[in-house]
């Protein structure tokens, strides 16, 4: 995965299909967000994410601000990431195991590599960590 990768593994007892289908909702991601900074959709959504689609969402880390992130990933029912404009990912890799669907959510931090150390200082990879634990145990209640 690379340094600059951080992950979180979670078995969701659903089939790979419905995980992905919560996932490919951009309504649902406020609900999804284990990190409390994603408050809610801004403008139209579309109904179901795919490969290109745009959606903006409104948010919270200290101030409010917008963020408008595109889908760069799409292999359903597989595969979803998507970024925004400074160049981070969020990706879910979805596996079917016994007793559901092994969900990998990573952020990825690969394009904007020159921002590792300030990254760093502010806490990010740890304190994504924890809120992508979070997100995946509320992704488990929701398909559950």
């Amino acid at each position: 995965m690379g340094p600059y990768v951080v992950g979180v593994e979670r078995v969701v007892p659903a089939s790979p299909q419905a995980v992905f289908d919560v996932l490919a909702d951009p309504a649902q991601h406020p609900a999804l967000d284990g990190s409390g900074s994603v408050r809610s959709g801004r403008g139209e959504l579309p109904a179901r994410l795919y490969a290109g689609a745009r959606f903006s969402m409104d948010m919270r880390m200290m101030l409010p601000y917008r963020v408008t992130n595109v889908v760069v990933e799409f292999d359903e029912p597989r595969l979803i990431a998507w970024r925004h404009f400074a160049g981070h990912r969020w990706r879910y890799r979805l596996t079917a195991v016994s007793g559901g669907t092994l969900v990998r959510e990573e952020w990825d931090s690969t394009g904007v590599a020159h921002l590792w150390p300030g990254l760093r200082l502010l806490g990010f990879p740890e304190r994504n960590r924890r809120g992508m634990a979070a997100s995946l145990e509320r992704l488990a209640e929701i398909v559950g």
